[in-house]
């Protein structure tokens, strides 16, 4: 992510915590999670050269749309999910990043 140094550090440093944190909190029975919801449309870019490109570094040919990580969320938070514990799931519909 160029000129983007403090965010993706911010993101590894979450995601190095995950693990961490879901062991301190299991026993007092609270699962943690974390969900990468890779590029998701959500009004933050402005239109221009890298909206218009990034949607070919996506199989289906789009970016992601809120209710994309949003049904992953809405499954880890049911009882269905109870199982996963202290994971960092990618929900970015087969994302490639560029070279």
């Amino acid at each position: 992510m160029p000129g983007e140094i403090a965010y993706a550090a911010s993101k590894a440093a979450l995601a190095g915590l995950v693990a961490t944190a879901a062991d301190e909190l299991i026993d007092r029975g609270i699962i943690l999670n974390a969900v990468n919801p890779g590029p998701v449309d959500t009004g933050y870019c402005d239109p221009g050269e890298v909206t218009a490109a990034l949607p070919r570094a996506f199989p289906q040919g789009r970016w992601g749309e809120p209710d994309d990580p949003a049904r992953l969320i809405e499954w880890l938070a049911s009882d269905a999910g109870r199982w996963v514990v202290g994971q960092v799931i990618d929900s970015e519909g087969g994302f490639r990043r560029w070279p």
